[in-house]
C-alpha cells in the first residue's frame, strides 16, 4: 500500500503530526532551509532582474537524497511547513528540488498542530502562494545587497569584517539616538508639596496640584516655603468629592511581540529564549496519557483575532470553572493594528481544557512557565472587566488646590486570572462631604529632578520597533541577537547599550547611507514588502527602486575614497 508524504521542518512537528495522520502518511523534516544564497559570493544577478542564485545548504545533501527517494516512492507529496513567507518559500524550494508539479495542489496549511487542523488541512492542500513567496525573496535579497555592497565600506573606514544589515541598523540607531539623549540630557529641579489632613479619627493625605486653575510648577525649596509659610495653620476645605465605578479592560491575547514583552517583564525571559519555548510548545510536546500534542498555536503572528470555535469553548470553560459574573455578556472580539496579518490567530493554547497545572508534569520549569503565561492571558482576555470603586476628593486653601484618590477592587472579573506588575493597591479613603473642614498635621515639600529617558531593554526595544514598523513578527528576536553578536550593541545589567564600535558604525551610516538607518524609510519599505505578499506590488520594483539609489551612493562613496 503506497503511502503519502508529508515534509515539515523539524522532528518534534514531524513526530506529533503522524501521530495524527496514521499509517498512510509517511512525515519527514526537512531540518528548515534546504536552498539558500551562497555565502561565498552576493549571489544576486543584478543585471538579470535581481535573479537569485540559490543553492543547496551545505552539509544537507544526504538529507536532499533521502526526501527525493521519499518523494519518488510516495502516492502524494503534502509539504507542511510553517504558516509564513518563511515556510512558504521553504515549501517552494522544497517543490523545485523534489521535482513536483506545482499545479497540483501540494501546500498544506496550519495554525495550530491539533488532530482536527491537520487533517482538515491534508483533506484542503492548496497551490503554493507565489506572492507569499516573492515577500520572502524581495527581503532576502534586499537584505544581501545591503550587506554585501555597504559592509566593504565599512571594512575600509573601521576594520575589517564588520557588517551592515538593512534592520538591524536601525534598530541599533534607535540604541544610539537614546544613549544620545541621556547624554545630553539637563536635568531639572521641582517640588510637590503633600499635606497630611485631618478631621477627628479621619487622616488622609492630599497633593498639591494647582494654585485655582493654574497649574503649579515649583522649581526651588524658596517656593516650596514660601507655600508651605501661607498654608501653615489655615483650614483646608472639601470642594468637591467624586464617586465613581471604573471598570478596566481585560488585555488582549498575545501576538509575538507583546509575549516577548511580557515573557521578559514576567518571566526575565530573552526574546531568543521566548522563541525558542514557544516554538517546542507549538511543534509538540510528549503529554502523559496524550501523547506529542501541539499546546499552542503559532507563535509568530501579529493578529488579536481569535477563532469562534475557541471564543465558544472559553467561554463554556470560564462560566463551567469561574462561574457565570465572571463572563461578559457578550464575546469579546480585539481588533489587531493595521497592517497586520489576520490570516493567523492570536498566541493562544489549543486546548483551553488543558490547563497549566493539569499538564505542569510533563513540562519543564521554563515551558511550564511560558505555557501558564500564554494560557492566563488568553481565558482572561475573554472573562468580565474587572471593577474598581473610586473616590477624588479636592481641597481648598487659600486658593491652593489640593487632591487625593483612592479605589477599592469590586469585582475581580478577569484579574482573578491575570495580573500586570502595575495593579493598583486598595486605597480606601474615608467617607468625606463637601464644605467639611480639615486641619493641616502637616505639610511636607518633596525635592525631585527630572530623570534622562530609559536605555533599552529588550522588552521595550521589541515595543519601539514594532510601534515604528520596523521588523515584522518573526525578525524581532533575531535583530536582537544579531546586533548583541556583532557587538554593536552590549548588555548593562538588563539594559541594552551601544558600544564604541555600534556608536561609530551608526554615524558612519548616517553619513554615506543615510536611508540603511533612516527608521521612516525602512518601515516604508517594510509595507512594501507587505504589499508584495498580498500581490499588490512586484517584487523586483521593490528592489530596483531600493537598489538604484544605493548603487548611486556607493559609486560617489568610491569617487571619494579613491581621491
Amino acid at each position: 500500500m503506497s503511502q503519502s508524504l508529508v515534509i515539515v521542518e523539524s522532528p518534534a512537528k514531524a513526530k506529533t503530526i503522524s501521530k495524527f495522520l496514521g499509517k498512510n502518511f509517511k512525515v519527514k523534516a526537512s531540518m528548515g532551509h534546504i536552498r539558500d544564497l551562497p555565502k561565498s559570493q552576493l549571489g544576486v544577478d543584478i543585471e538579470n532582474n535581481y535573479e537569485p542564485k540559490y543553492i543547496t545548504i551545505r552539509g544537507k545533501g544526504d538529507l536532499i537524497d533521502e526526501l527525493k527517494k521519499e518523494a519518488k516512492k510516495a502516492s502524494k507529496v503534502y509539504i507542511a511547513t510553517d504558516p509564513d513567507r518563511e515556510g512558504e518559500a521553504i515549501s517552494w524550494h522544497l517543490a523545485y528540488i523534489l521535482g513536483l508539479d506545482i499545479s497540483e495542489k501540494c501546500r498544506v496549511e496550519f495554525h495550530e498542530i491539533t488532530k482536527k487542523a491537520v487533517v482538515n488541512a491534508i483533506k484542503n492542500p492548496r497551490d503554493i502562494n507565489m506572492n507569499l513567496v516573492n515577500a520572502q525573496q524581495a527581503r532576502r535579497i534586499l537584505d544581501r545587497l545591503v550587506g554585501y555592497e555597504i559592509s566593504p565600506v565599512l571594512w575600509k573606514k573601521i576594520k575589517w569584517g564588520l557588517s551592515a544589515g538593512r534592520v538591524q541598523s536601525v534598530a541599533v540607531r534607535l540604541i544610539c539616538d537614546r544613549e544620545k539623549e541621556i547624554r545630553e540630557f539637563v536635568q531639572e529641579e521641582h517640588w510637590t508639596i503633600t499635606a497630611t489632613l485631618k478631621n477627628g479619627d479621619r487622616v488622609l493625605d492630599a497633593k498639591l496640584v494647582s494654585f485655582g486653575d493654574e497649574k503649579l510648577k515649583i522649581t526651588n525649596k524658596e517656593q516650596a516655603d514660601e507655600i508651605i509659610k501661607r498654608l501653615t495653620g489655615k483650614i483646608f476645605y472639601v470642594n468637591e468629592v467624586k464617586k465613581q465605578e471604573r471598570r478596566k479592560n481585560p488585555f488582549p491575547p498575545f501576538t509575538t511581540s507583546t509575549l516577548q514583552q511580557e515573557a521578559y517583564k514576567k518571566l526575565n525571559f530573552s526574546t531568543k529564549k521566548t522563541m525558542q519555548i514557544a516554538q517546542q510548545l507549538y511543534e509538540g510536546i510528549e503529554i502523559k496519557g496524550e501523547g506529542s500534542v501541539g499546546l499552542i498555536t503559532y507563535m509568530r503572528t501579529d493578529s488579536v483575532r481569535i477563532s469562534d470555535e475557541a471564543k465558544k469553548t472559553t467561554r463554556d470553560f470560564i462560566k463551567d470553572n469561574y462561574g457565570t459574573e465572571f463572563l461578559p455578556s457578550t464575546e469579546r472580539t480585539y481588533k489587531s493594528k493595521g497592517g497586520a496579518q489576520d490570516a493567523h490567530e492570536a498566541i493562544r493554547p489549543t486546548s483551553v481544557e488543558r490547563t497549566p497545572d493539569r499538564i505542569k508534569n510533563s513540562l519543564t520549569n521554563d515551558q511550564y512557565k511560558l505555557y501558564k503565561l500564554i494560557w492566563e492571558r488568553f481565558v482572561a482576555s475573554q472573562m468580565a472587566d474587572a471593577i474598581y470603586d473610586t473616590m477624588s476628593i479636592e481641597f481648598e486653601s487659600e486658593n491652593y488646590i489640593f487632591k487625593s484618590s483612592g479605589s477599592i477592587l469590586k469585582s475581580l472579573g478577569f484579574l482573578s486570572v491575570y495580573r500586570t506588575d502595575d495593579e493598583e493597591e486598595d486605597k480606601l479613603l474615608p467617607d468625606v462631604k463637601e464644605k467639611e473642614e480639615f486641619q493641616p498635621v502637616a505639610i511636607e515639600p518633596k525635592q525631585h529632578f527630572t530623570q534622562p529617558p530609559p536605555r533599552y531593554t529588550e522588552a521595550t526595544l521589541v515595543k519601539a520597533l514594532e510601534e515604528n514598523g520596523i521588523g515584522r513578527p518573526s525578525t524581532y528576536a533575531p535583530i536582537i541577537t544579531t546586533i548583541l553578536e556583532r557587538k554593536y550593541v552590549e548588555r548593562d545589567k538588563k539594559f541594552l547599550k551601544p558600544t564604541e564600535l555600534g556608536e561609530i558604525v551608526t554615524e558612519l551610516l548616517k553619513e554615506y547611507f543615510s536611508d540603511i538607518v533612516d527608521i521612516d524609510f525602512t518601515a516604508e519599505m517594510e509595507n512594501k514588502l507587505d504589499e508584495v505578499e498580498q500581490g499588490k506590488e512586484n517584487w523586483i520594483d521593490i528592489v530596483d527602486g531600493f537598489y538604484k539609489p544605493l548603487k548611486e551612493k556607493l559609486k560617489l562613496q568610491r569617487r571619494k575614497s579613491e581621491k
